[in-house]
Order: structure tokens, then sequence, then C-alpha cells
């Protein structure tokens, strides 16, 4: 199931919310050239770790290669990060749709998180 192309469609959307939301989170609760910074720097330091640490066999290249808990334990770290940024930011809503987008995105996804655990 979890390559069916809606799960992998709202997996890409949930990646692209998680920037957004550490974005978001980064520009709400600082000023100055803090804002600026974590606005942009946060983003840019979870795409680059959720795109180098890779499980080998997973689609795409592993520049560094991690076991398939340590994968799956960076993606709900970020994916909660995210959630909690949005708290913080006090944008309630927007926190629980994609807190309950994420956990049915891994229901979904049983078989992936099953060989991620075989890894």
């Amino acid at each position: 199931m979890s390559q069916h192309p809606l799960n992998l469609a709202l997996r890409f959307a949930l990646e692209l919310a998680m920037l957004a939301a550490l974005g978001v989170w980064g520009w709400t609760q600082h000023a100055g050239m803090w804002r600026v910074v974590l606005a942009v720097g946060l983003p840019l330091a979870a795409a680059a770790l959720w795109g180098v640490f890779r499980v080998p066999g997973d689609p795409g290249n592993a520049p560094v290669r991690v076991s398939g808990l340590l994968r799956l334990a960076l993606e709900a770290a970020l994916f909660v990060a995210a959630t909690a940024a949005l708290i913080a930011s006090e944008r309630w809503t927007a926190a629980s749709i994609f807190g309950l987008l994420t956990v049915l995105h891994y229901l979904a996804s049983y078989d992936r998180l099953a060989w991620l655990m075989r890894q």
C-alpha cells in the first residue's frame, strides 16, 4: 500500500508541509536576522537530513546509509517537530490536520514500516 500513487502523493505533500511548518515557526517566533536565518535554515537543514540519511534499497541514492529504524526515527522526529512548530505558531487546526494525515499515512504504509524494521 505504501507505493499506491495516492499514498505517495500524500507523503510528498506531508514532506513539503513539514518544511513549510518549520519555516513558519522560524518566521513567527523570532525577530530580526534570526527570523530570516531560521525561516530559511530550518527547512534547508530538514531537507538535507531527509535526503542524505537513507536506507539502502529505498528509492533514490543513499549518500549516508542508515538502518531502517534510524530512518524511521528521523522521519518521525521531523514530522513531530513540524507538528510542534505549528502548535508553537498557534496554528492549531493546521497542526491537527498535519498530525492526523501523518498518522494516516504511516498506517497506510504498514508494508514500508515492516520493511524498514527489517533493515
